[in-house]
């Protein structure tokens, strides 16, 4: 019974999702006054592991350093740091072949928020 356990533990850890590579979509920015700004969003992701590292950026000529990323199961989190003012912190989910969630941005004591859909780049 242990080995089919075993087994069974190691097949669901050898399907998870392997999130290294590029993944473009939409990022769409929700302003204080209500207005909505869609934009692009391109990841540059390296997994191993837990650790997730790489760049994401609105486009592959403007991309910033992932830090604190990180794997748990299908949530996944990381911020990237345009500048010393403004940081951005994201909270995704692996929903099948796409990445989904959210992410906030602080600047200037502005807090905005932006929802994010990914997929594989072909």
């Amino acid at each position: 019974m242990r080995t089919l356990l075993c087994l069974v533990v190691l097949a669901a850890v050898s399907m998870a999702a392997d999130l290294t590579g590029k993944w473009t979509g939409s990022f769409n920015i929700s302003a204080p006054s209500g207005e909505t700004h869609e934009s692009g969003i391109v990841l540059n992701l390296k997994q191993n592991g837990p650790e997730l590292t790489g760049t994401a950026g609105p486009e592959e000529g403007e991309q910033y350093a992932i830090v604190n990323g990180k794997v748990d199961g299908a949530k996944v989190t990381f911020d990237v740091k345009r500048s010393e003012e403004q940081i951005l912190k994201f909270e995704l989910a692996i929903e099948g072949d796409r990445i989904k969630g959210g992410a906030t941005m602080s600047a200037n004591g502005e807090t905005r928020t932006a929802k994010v859909d990914a997929g594989r780049a072909k």
